[in-house]
């Protein structure tokens, strides 16, 4: 019987805590202090992994934290290898997660929406 769960889910876990935890403690490049990881995606032979970030808006924008996070990509390969103890450190891909303004954005709809729907009621 097959487990419910795939290696690389698990891996993708790993990746997303050590990642998070050396953003925020080791990396001294001040353009990384304020990137939230929200979700990685590993390939299933464990050689490719896509990271999807977050960014304050007041450091610059996601375009600034991208070109940090990709020079600091060898550093943050070499690590997840060392401490995670793989085969193959994962190659990492950064891309900005928009997930989240969306999600403001559909919400900010949905109030300009909601009262128009209490005015009809009330006739």
């Amino acid at each position: 019987m097959p487990l419910p769960f795939k290696r690389a889910d698990r891996v993708s876990g790993l990746i997303q805590e050590e990642l998070s935890r050396v953003l925020l403690r080791e990396v001294k490049d001040p353009r990384l202090h304020e990137v939230v990881i929200t979700a990685v995606r590993v390939s299933a032979d464990l050689r490719h992994a896509r990271v999807f970030f977050t960014a304050s808006a007041g450091l610059g924008g996601a375009e600034d934290v991208l070109t940090g996070l990709q020079s600091a990509a060898g550093f943050l390969r070499a690590h997840l290898g060392r401490t995670l103890r793989l085969r193959y450190a994962p190659e990492l891909t950064f891309e900005a997660d928009t997930s989240v303004e969306r999600s403001l954005r559909v919400a900010a709809l949905l109030k300009q929406v909601a009262p128009r729907e209490d005015e009809d009621e009330g006739e």
